[in-house]
């Protein structure tokens, strides 16, 4: 059947005998209503808030029609909601759900003083793309880009954030610190080509403890993996000691980690202990010769992977200070030998081989999941600005994003089927959901479907939320 498609009415293939038409005349309908659980979050937590006063204004107050927080909060919440270009931006500021989010007093904008403005509550692309490339020393005698970010107070902010997840002080925290690419196709400072990944990118540090993202820092891709590690565990072991004084703390890290002031900063600090990856060298394989035997005897009689552990005593010719204790895994596969090592300052009585490798480290992997959500979910790779500052704030707001999402599955989600869901599934399932917007004087009302199939589980949420006092 040959088919219409007008401004006024689209008709598809039929039912039967029935004509099946569409209308884009719904009214105010969003795609993104089940964004207000994550506003219930911000509401308990003041995540956002906080974030926005990590940033110095310096606008002219009389002339401000989107504050500072009414612009970190549409950037973040489109990255929650699936939205990681600031072009999008333009075709949101019709969304009212947007403009509620954005705590905007006007969310439909239709009130707004151009008549060209009218119905758009939310800033365009050129104002948030402002917001991203306002350099560090702009001011109030700047043309247009006069909001300064200061990354060192959103650098403790991710931290606090962490601090006051626990209603009370643990006995233990690991920390995973992780490096990754950040491929780039355009000419972006700071750009260099990277051999091991082959191709050009940034080289982005982070730190995570568990779910929780403590650090995210955007780093050129020619630095040691390693480099500036120190500078920041220093920095946030800090933050720790000083909320919990008798909190033991674990860096765990791979081998590019495996760097002698690191080993020795954890050595000089009380309950401060490290479990890295070690490279293997003729000297390591030759400690574990005997055990690399015995598992190709388990393999050659089982036809299994075998594994079997030694724990001995280290130390490099020239780059440590001292011995050390590493564990060496002495694998036998299907293609062959598969040596592993690790360093640790664990002592043995504590965690035995096997446990400190495949109980302990091997964890660390869990890592590697936390990353990929918040890069292809988040868009924390979305770093196409020409400034590395600009690119450093992109990577800040994918991070609260992550953070923001990760307190719903903390404070909401807990002992749910989406309890272990990563950010695109909760995207799916309960943000994305149709409802017809009415705004009156006194109310925001939200139409949602009937046939929802995840009404229970939202109700459930918002339920578990709303048990949680709001601040003030």
């Amino acid at each position: 059947m040959k088919t219409q498609c007008t401004t006024e009415q689209m008709e598809f293939h039929h039912l039967g005998r029935r004509a099946v038409i569409g209308r884009f005349d719904g009214g105010k309908i969003s795609s993104d209503a089940g964004g207000v659980l994550l506003r219930e979050v911000e509401k308990r937590t003041q995540i956002l808030k906080r974030l926005a006063g990590c940033f110095r204004d310096y606008r002219n107050e009389d002339r401000i029609e989107h504050s500072v927080g009414s612009l970190i909060r549409q950037r973040v919440y489109g990255m929650a909601l699936g939205y990681e270009d600031l072009n999008d931006h333009d075709s949101l500021r019709h969304d009212v759900v947007m403009g509620l989010l954005s705590e905007k007093h006007d969310p439909s904008g239709r009130d707004r003083v151009r008549e060209q403005d009218q119905g758009k509550a939310i800033a365009g692309k050129s104002t948030l793309n402002r917001l991203e490339l306002t350099p560090e020393d702009a001011n109030e005698k700047s043309r247009y880009k006069k909001i300064v970010a200061e990354g060192e107070k959103i650098d403790e902010l991710m931290v606090a954030v962490f601090i006051e997840s626990y209603q009370s002080a643990p006995s233990e925290v690991v920390l995973d610190v992780d490096a990754t690419d950040d491929p780039l196709y355009g000419n972006q400072e700071g750009r260099y080509f990277h051999g091991y990944y082959s191709e050009y990118c940034y080289l982005p540090l982070y730190i995570f403890s568990g779910e929780h993202l403590l650090c995210a820092r955007l780093r050129q891709a020619n630095e040691d993996p390693a480099g500036g590690v120190l500078q920041e565990l220093a920095r946030i072991v800090k933050k720790l000691k000083s909320a919990w004084p008798g909190v033991r703390i674990i860096v765990r890290g791979d081998s590019g980690f495996c760097r002698e002031e690191i080993m020795s900063y954890c050595e000089g600090l009380g309950q401060l202990d490290y479990v890295f990856g070690l490279a293997k060298n003729s000297r390591l394989i030759e400690q574990i010769g005997a055990e690399m035997g015995q598992a190709q005897e388990i393999y050659q009689s089982t036809q299994k992977p075998a594994r079997v552990f030694k724990d001995f005593r280290y130390r490099t010719r020239k780059s440590w200070s001292c011995e050390r204790r590493v564990v060496g895994k002495a694998e036998y596969l299907a293609k062959g030998e598969n040596p592993r090592f690790i360093v640790t300052s664990i002592a043995s009585e504590e965690k035995d081989a096997r446990e400190l490798y495949e109980d302990f480290y091997c964890a660390r992997g869990e890592m590697e999941n936390r990353i990929k959500e918040q890069q292809l979910g988040l868009f924390a790779d979305r770093t196409s600005t020409s400034w590395m500052r600009s690119n450093q704030l992109r990577l800040y707001f994918s991070s609260f994003a992550y953070i923001l999402v990760h307190a719903l599955r903390r404070l909401g989600l807990e002992g749910t089927e989406l309890a272990k869901a990563q950010c695109d599934t909760i995207r799916l399932k309960l943000f994305k959901i149709g409802a017809q917007i009415r705004v009156s004087v006194r109310k925001v009302w939200m139409s949602f479907s009937e046939s929802y199939p995840y009404l229970n589980l939202f109700q459930q949420v918002l339920a578990r939320l709303q048990q949680i006092a709001a601040p003030g």
